[in-house]
């Protein structure tokens, strides 16, 4: 299984729960399973973060595409559906265009062209006025989970003084 990172994946890590400084095995862990290809992102992502002045930004400047993945022609090739499926919701007009001209559409895009699972911290939502992630994945049947749920799976531990 491989995970497509959502911007706010990284954000709240950074913010809350997994600060460089005082966790830096998750940041570890990412990198090195971005390396093993199970867990990425997309390049619109890596400029949504890399657009800030802070450590993450410098981490994810160092990562490159090896982690925030370009949009080639198999993305491209599922944009009509993503796009099909977000014209035929009930989603107010303007809320369309954002999703449209967003990452998350990317994102999307890239999940169902690579049979990727979506890890984000949105949650479903009924508002027809922004169309979330887990919605699009739902519509696209494209799986999703938090990153939580992704590192249980994964089995990550980040333990002083090495594994149990």
């Amino acid at each position: 299984m491989s995970y497509l990172l959502d911007a706010n994946v990284f954000i709240a890590a950074k913010n809350l729960h997994y600060g460089f400084d005082f966790c830096p095995g998750l940041w570890r862990w990412i990198e090195q399973k971005s390396s093993d290809g199970i867990v990425l992102s997309i390049d619109k992502v890596g400029d949504e973060i890399q657009a800030g002045d802070d450590d993450l930004s410098d981490w994810a400047k160092n990562l490159g595409s090896a982690l925030f993945r370009p949009t080639d022609t198999a993305v491209a090739a599922a944009f009509p559906q993503v796009s099909a499926w977000a014209t035929s919701q009930q989603y107010e007009p303007g809320a369309i265009n954002t999703f449209l001209q967003a990452a998350d559409y990317y994102l999307i895009a890239h999940g169902l062209a690579g049979g990727h699972t979506i890890v984000t911290h949105e949650t479903p939502s009924t508002s027809v006025k922004r169309i979330k992630i887990p919605d699009a994945c739902v519509g696209l049947q494209i799986r999703f989970m938090t990153p939580f749920q992704m590192l249980r799976v994964e089995r990550a531990q980040f333990v002083l003084g090495g594994a149990r």
